[in-house]
């Protein structure tokens, strides 16, 4: 099938977007071109909360304004309609005399929510929406997440062996670091991969077998939000993690453990910890959420469905016997090859 203008276009600023993605919290990833005659005249993307948007940046790089009036400003989110930290883009693709805009998908949040679009249509512009809307909405799916479920976009990772297992059965006197599935490019992907999440969260049982950093040092970004899962509460005050960057909370149902710059947030015993850890950072402002594991924590997600997405590797080699690694059901999106695994990406059904 043969690529539309309207198709092209609207590539051009996803690919535009995805160019700030980690940078944007709390607002959504956002491309934009300004087509004219068949080419794209200008273009931009937002960066960071605080500066300019996407269309700012698009109108902005035009160098002969006077086009603008036989031009078509393509953006894969609806322009927002409000003043926040910078003024509505709707104002100023209409005082721009831009008289045509397609738009990727609906910004489906409280502020817009088909506001941007009307007021481009009551000022006389022609509007195009849903193209590309699937990726449009793939793209940020944290936000859509987040405004439409109330929670954050949740990604559970693992590494298991060929025969299904996360790890070896470890002795008392086991070294206390990671027993490696994987090999060095995919490692320096999971650490791009925390780069674009704001919350990272393991379980206890993780933090005293392998004592993790749980940054991205293998990566250029700010380390997301670290959480641990403990249900006693009770961990080396020493802990590796303890003592990077960044801040780090700790759920638990006791409230008599203190641990010296960590944030302990007491769980009730009747409502899953699952939950009540979704809510906690939903009044945060937390739109993405990266569970690493163990077993327990990572179980304990799929079996109370708060799950989006799930990237498993699956490694070359076999442990025979060990912590059995989560089955889980989803829909097959990616699968990729490694020299030493196998990556295979599902998301949930929500149908």
């Amino acid at each position: 099938m043969e690529e539309t203008d309207d198709i092209k276009f609207m590539r051009r600023c996803l690919e535009l977007a995805s160019k700030a993605e980690g940078l944007t919290y709390p607002n959504p990833m956002v491309g934009s071109v300004i087509v004219y005659d068949g080419k794209i005249l200008g273009e931009g993307f937002h960066l960071r909360s605080g500066e300019s948007h996407a269309e700012v940046n698009a109108i902005s790089s035009v160098l002969d304004k006077t086009k603008l009036k036989l031009s078509t400003l393509y953006v894969n989110l609806e322009p927002c309609s409000h003043f926040g930290k910078t003024p509505p883009c709707a104002d100023l693709i209409i005082s721009s005399g831009i008289q045509k805009v397609v738009v990727g998908t609906n910004d489906t949040s409280e502020k817009i929510s088909g506001k941007g679009i009307m007021r481009l249509m009551e000022a006389g512009c022609e509007v195009r929406t849903g193209v590309l809307e699937e990726d449009c909405r793939r793209l940020n799916r944290r936000f859509f997440t987040f405004h439409e479920k109330k929670r954050p976009y949740i990604t559970l990772k693992w590494a298991q062996s060929s025969d299904g297992f996360l790890d070896i059965i470890r002795s008392e006197n086991h070294s206390t670091e990671p027993n490696w599935i994987t090999g060095k490019p995919e490692r320096v992907l999971v650490h791009k991969w925390r780069a674009s999440e704001q919350a990272i969260l393991v379980g206890a049982g993780t933090v005293r077998a392998d004592n993790p950093r749980l940054n991205v040092r293998e990566w250029k970004g700010a380390d997301p939000m670290k959480l641990i899962l403990s249900s006693s509460g009770s961990l080396k005050k020493d802990a590796f993690l303890n003592n990077t960057d960044g801040k780090t909370i700790v759920f638990t149902h006791n409230s008599g453990e203190d641990i010296p710059g960590v944030v302990m947030v007491v769980l009730r015993e009747v409502v899953p910890a699952s939950a009540q850890i979704c809510d906690y950072l939903y009044s945060c402002g937390i739109q993405s959420l990266f569970i690493e594991g163990g077993a327990v924590v990572l179980n304990h997600f799929i079996s109370t469905g708060l799950w989006d997405e799930a990237r498993i590797f699956t490694g070359d080699g076999h442990f025979r016997e060990g912590v059995k690694a989560p089955l889980i059901k989803g829909i097959p999106f990616s699968k990729s090859d490694f020299s030493g695994s196998t990556l295979e990406i599902y998301l949930k059904n929500d149908s």
